[in-house]
């Protein structure tokens, strides 16, 4: 039902960009001919190629001119890029350039050398720097490369000055805390790296200690 109630709501050219996208990509993937030989592409293929390489170069246009507007609204708070974000995900950048983007690497893994002929690769390299700066302003992004190393139940997750920007004071739980805390009859659970004390809804629940 969801994916019904989107595809209503994606506007018809963006469905017809899709399409075309996805019949470009379907042209220049090689099926059960995997046996040929490099620079012997026969013309049909070559201008496949290079409608695909046009449509890319098309396509990173219009996110290049988006991203830094995007970047810069988004910078404001938190929740100017949750919104931001959904923006961007119901636009071309969102629907059609993560299928592009798998569709590259399949058709590079299966025929590199008409892939570099074609030279959509590049294009597409050119837009990296613009999504590393929209990417690095998502909420929790300290948090998270500091969690890589560490236990995920640790609450606060070693956090930075700058992103605990009210000063308030974090409690740091560590996992042994948490285990002797349930021992003695509590009853602490630890989501996303945060650690809540679900004690009192534990008695109101209807589905029984063993599902919580």
């Amino acid at each position: 039902m969801d994916h019904e109630h989107y595809n209503r709501e994606r506007s018809a050219s963006l469905d017809l960009l899709l399409r075309f996208q996805r019949l470009l990509v379907s042209k220049l993937y090689p099926g059960d001919c995997v046996g040929q030989v490099p620079n012997t592409y026969s013309p049909d293929l070559l201008g496949v190629g290079s409608l695909l390489k046009k449509y890319t170069a098309l396509l990173c246009t219009h996110i290049g001119d988006i991203l830094p507007v995007a970047t810069s609204i988004a910078s404001t708070s938190h929740r100017h890029f949750a919104e931001v974000s959904r923006v961007v995900d119901g636009d071309l950048t969102g629907i059609l350039l993560p299928e592009l983007v798998v569709s590259v690497v399949l058709l590079l893994s299966k025929n590199a050398g008409l892939m570099q002929e074609a030279g959509a690769i590049p294009l597409l390299a050119g837009l990296l720097e613009h999504l590393d700066r929209f990417n690095h302003l998502a909420p929790g992004k300290e948090r998270d490369d500091n969690e890589d190393l560490a236990w995920p139940g640790i609450m606060g997750s070693f956090f930075t000055g700058q992103s605990c920007r009210n000063n308030e004071e974090v409690t740091l739980i560590r996992k042994a805390d948490l285990e002797n805390h349930n021992k003695d009859g509590g009853f602490w659970t630890v989501i996303d790296g945060k650690v809540y004390d679900i004690k009192d809804f534990q008695t109101q629940s209807l589905t029984g200690s063993s599902i919580l």
